[in-house]
């Protein structure tokens, strides 16, 4: 199998309880294990990452009697597992929890892989089915929402479930913030977007766009967990090393804008989704507003809504506490998969 780069910061999240792991789906795939009391046995496609050595954590736990669907985590664009250190222990206490790295983020290189969001739904299916092994729940953030949407409509099968936190839908004729729409400008135009990446990648340090990143994203960046942003600034000076972030990164974003240009489509293949929903979502996102979600939910009243005031586009980092409430009670209601 393909491997990590040595220099590869694999332990970021040890201090929230996460175990690095690398498996291989034609090349390596980054995901950290917050398994908590009820640890499965890895999956066939498996294998410790190089700071992972086997020991007695790796022996199979039997699934407790009535244990839900187990959780994957799937964070945004330009994310990590790290986006989720917050509210992984706390859903972890009663099942198991892994929270994976996209091909192009994190720690999971692309490796000849297509980093767009339909290519990234479809290594999210061989993850779920080769690693994770069971159907699972899926809880994505921003990008990570569109991924699992994907996910979900084309292999219902593996989807027990759909937590949407802040996820990347179609936002109408809703005003974008200012910033937020010259940023994504820059994205979609070849060349533009190179040049802007190299220029912020040359003229900030990791721990200035991390920090740029926060003020983006949360309500108030006064929330922010300092160690999460020392974590994250470690991994994007790793990630500035290798030789193709940049074109990873707005392979990405190019494809997600072009899911959300086509708008009609999007929304049709939104409501078709036939899994569980639970939807939260921050009023004050600035990058999905919160009326374009709104419009989302009046159209599928199936779905489970929750509303967070004074809160932005990242709620599991801003407001943990909160998104760990409305999720654990959906998560106990879902019907039981077959053991």
């Amino acid at each position: 199998m393909t491997a990590l780069h040595d220099t590869a910061p694999l332990g970021l999240a040890e201090r929230w309880g996460g175990r690095s792991r690398v498996s291989d789906l034609d090349g390596p795939v980054h995901w950290v294990d917050f398994a908590g009391p009820y640890a499965a046995a890895p999956g066939p496609a498996d294998a410790p990452g190089p700071a992972d050595a086997p020991g007695p954590a790796d022996a199979p736990v039997p699934r407790p009697q009535g244990q839900g669907a187990p959780v994957v985590l799937v964070h945004g664009l330009g994310g990590s597992h790290l986006n989720w250190v917050h509210v992984a222990p706390e859903l972890a206490r009663k099942r198991r929890v892994v929270a994976v790295d996209l091909a192009g983020f994190g720690l999971t290189p692309s490796a000849g892989r297509d980093t767009g969001v339909r290519a990234n739904a479809s290594l999210l299916g061989r993850f779920v089915r080769e690693v994770v092994g069971s159907p699972a729940v899926l809880v994505g953030n921003s990008m990570g929402g569109m991924v699992s949407l994907l996910l979900g409509k084309a292999e219902p099968e593996s989807v027990a479930g759909l937590v949407l936190v802040d996820p990347s839908v179609p936002t109408g004729v809703t005003n974008l913030d200012r910033l937020v729409a010259f940023q994504f400008g820059l994205y979609a135009t070849p060349l533009l977007g190179e040049q802007f990446l190299v220029r912020m990648r040359r003229r900030y340090t990791s721990h200035q766009r991390v920090t740029g990143t926060v003020r983006l994203c949360f309500a108030d960046p006064a929330r922010a967990d300092a160690a999460v942003i020392e974590a994250g600034a470690s991994l994007l000076a790793y990630r500035d090393t290798l030789p193709r972030a940049e074109a990873e990164f707005l392979r990405a974003a190019r494809s997600l804008l072009t899911v959300l240009r086509r708008g009609r489509a999007y929304s049709e293949l939104i409501r078709s989704v036939s899994s569980p929903v639970l939807l939260i979502h921050g009023e004050q996102d600035r990058l999905v507003p919160v009326e374009a979600a709104r419009r989302v939910a009046a159209a599928n009243p199936d779905w489970e809504t929750e509303w967070l005031a004074g809160v932005g586009h990242t709620p599991q980092l801003e407001a943990p506490d909160r998104v760990v409430e409305r999720i654990v009670p959906w998560l106990d209601r879902l019907t039981q998969p077959a053991t």
